[in-house]
């Protein structure tokens, strides 16, 4: 079984990847924070309250990254790429939940996955996967005269918008129906607009509270529409869902997975 390693062990994500790996008896063999945080030296599992573990947080490094065999980020996309380069050089995989990154940011992980095998998703959530799956049905069937937007919901502390998981809902559907979202999708409305264009993929995204993820699909026709929702209640399910991608990265190749793949939905597409 691998030994995983978790960056940011001390946000709020890496807390909840801690509580996993003990919830589910794996092996967590390092949990790091940034260089020169007061953080370091803290139990790992007394942060994540899920008890002592014997497991201090240290620091990130190149000699921190020989502690673990796959790595779990979901910092920021700058920290995250400052790991991606330390995992290449140490020949570890990553399973990576950061989003909002820039063409740029994503090309360094296309480019890293030629050395090392990368789990990277814009959403780790199962619930959320099988939604990207029966959102091309749905287009499939109905994207040619219904129109379609994609609604979102975070809390107020969540920095990019849309979100990865909307961005991504919006491109399967634009995949599905031979659109480019880049020209196909609208970000906002405001003002006169005029009617809508039924080719256009809509999205739009509320920010308040503690809200943890909210995201639908809906497909309106004249007389009858169709919403798909999955709502996440804890930041477990994504957990969850990073820890499972993390075992099954055991003993793959260099290359960018999807967790489409981890979770055998890519062969129902």
């Amino acid at each position: 079984m691998s030994k995983i390693g978790v960056f940011g062990a001390n946000g709020r994500m890496g807390r909840a990847l801690v509580q996993v790996c003990q919830q589910q008896q794996l092996e967590l063999a390092a949990a790091t924070v940034r260089a020169g945080s007061n953080w370091v030296g803290q139990d790992a599992g007394e942060l994540a309250g899920c008890g002592r573990l014997g497991l201090p947080l240290v620091a990130t490094s190149a000699e921190a990254m020989q502690s673990a065999d796959v790595w779990v980020d979901f910092t920021m996309p700058e920290p995250m790429l400052a790991h991606l380069d330390l995992a290449v050089a140490a020949k570890k995989a990553m399973v990576i939940g950061v989003t909002g990154l820039t063409d740029a940011q994503y090309q360094r992980v296309q480019q890293a996955s030629l050395q090392i095998p990368i789990v990277w998703a814009p959403n780790m959530s199962v619930g959320v996967n099988l939604l990207l799956h029966l959102v091309q049905t749905a287009a499939k069937i109905m994207g040619q005269t219904a129109d379609i937007e994609i609604i979102e919901a975070h809390h107020r502390f969540k920095k990019d918008a849309p979100s990865g998981t909307a961005m991504a809902i919006g491109a399967s559907i634009a995949k599905t129906l031979g659109r480019d979202l880049a020209d196909c999708a609208v970000y906002g409305r405001e003002g006169m607009t005029g009617e809508r264009e039924q080719a256009t993929i809509g999205f739009a995204t509320v920010r308040g509270g503690d809200i943890i993820g909210d995201h639908t699909a809906l497909f309106a026709d004249l007389g009858e529409r169709l919403e798909i929702t999955h709502k996440a209640s804890s930041r477990t399910t994504f957990a969850q869902g990073a820890i499972r991608a993390a075992v099954w990265l055991q003993n793959k190749q260099p290359g960018l997975y999807s967790m489409q793949q981890v979770l055998g939905l890519a062969e129902l597409s």
